[in-house]
């Protein structure tokens, strides 16, 4: 295993503590047994330092939780996210689209090119089925790493560690503007010696280039080996420049920051990597006909006629 040690990697053998079911069963369901590091281990089992969340104003994953029909946002996350369907209709086809991205890819990952180690950066509210779900349906001892910082994801933290015995399953709460700290604490489950993929869903758009987009992207991949791969969403006007712009304007007045890419600003993302088939595409078009099986009841949109989806995806593998 590897870890991140005086500015630099180093191999070590990781200590882990396996959390077993409560007595009264909060935190792990039929009695299943989970990785967990020791830092999050003390808040799921103690339930001690909750976090704070702050339902005064919007925050991104509750907006889209809202658009995923999810239950985990507060009146002001369905008020913006109601102000931007009423400017953008196809706002909800668009977060479903997207979320059958991360499926599709996630599956092939594993399916195709062996994967068996993921880092899910900007997970989200859990909505099923889940990054580690689709990873260990494949290969039960995939280990999975989960990182996100809205508190409101820690809170649900004890359902993403729900994985196979064989595998492992882990959250961390990290900024995705501090990439360095994602990587140090993934390192004690994930052997960075060894391909991993790394996922970016629809994320970059919510930093923008000033506040270091493409360099945080750029230390998550440098950190990788050779044969692991970048998973990555990001939203563009390209197709629809007026509905998305309004939708720009309307985030920010909720303090939310949003920046549509080009097509070719979102390729400088994957500088270096080697795209895979079909290169960088919209996102209901990466792979749709995997679709067709109507695995974890997916639509894959294949009577979908609302038109091209206004994020552009791509899986790119490091040489």
């Amino acid at each position: 295993m590897w870890q991140w040690h005086d500015g630099s990697w180093s191999v070590r053998r990781p200590v882990f503590t396996v959390a077993e079911r409560r007595p009264h069963g909060r935190l792990f369901e039929g009695g299943s047994r989970v990785l967990v590091s020791p830092t999050t281990r003390e808040w799921l089992m103690t339930g001690t330092e909750r976090p704070v969340i702050d339902t005064s104003k919007p925050h991104s994953a509750r907006v889209y939780d809202w658009f995923l029909d999810g239950k985990d946002n507060y009146p002001v996350d369905e008020e913006l996210a109601r102000q931007i369907l009423a400017i953008e209709p196809q706002a909800k086809r668009s977060a479903q689209h997207n979320r059958w991205f991360m499926h599709r890819a996630i599956r092939r990952l594993g399916r195709d090119m062996g994967v068996r180690q993921f880092l899910d950066v900007g997970t989200g509210i859990p909505t099923e089925p889940n990054l580690h779900r689709i990873a260990q349906d494949v290969a039960p001892a995939s280990r999975v790493v989960y990182a996100d910082n809205d508190p409101i994801v820690l809170a649900h933290a004890a359902a993403l560690l729900r994985g196979t015995s064989e595998g492992a399953t882990e959250y961390v709460q990290a900024d995705v503007r501090d990439p360095e700290a994602i990587l140090q604490q993934a390192g004690t489950v994930l052997d960075f010696g060894r391909p991993i993929a790394v996922s970016v869903i629809a994320l970059m758009h919510f930093i923008a280039d000033e506040d270091g987009a493409f360099e945080v992207v750029k230390t998550l991949v440098d950190a990788l080996a050779p044969g692991s791969f970048l998973v990555l969403s990001q939203l563009t006007a390209e197709f629809n420049p007026e509905a998305v712009n309004r939708s720009v304007r309307t985030y920010g007045a909720g303090g939310v920051t949003l920046v549509p890419r080009s097509r070719a600003e979102v390729g400088r993302f994957f500088d270096g990597l080697e795209l895979l088939e079909p290169g960088l595409v919209p996102v209901d078009e990466w792979h749709r006909s995997d679709d067709e099986g109507g695995e974890d009841g997916e639509d894959g949109g294949r009577a979908d006629s609302g038109g091209p989806v206004p994020l552009y995806a791509a899986v790119g593998r490091k040489p």
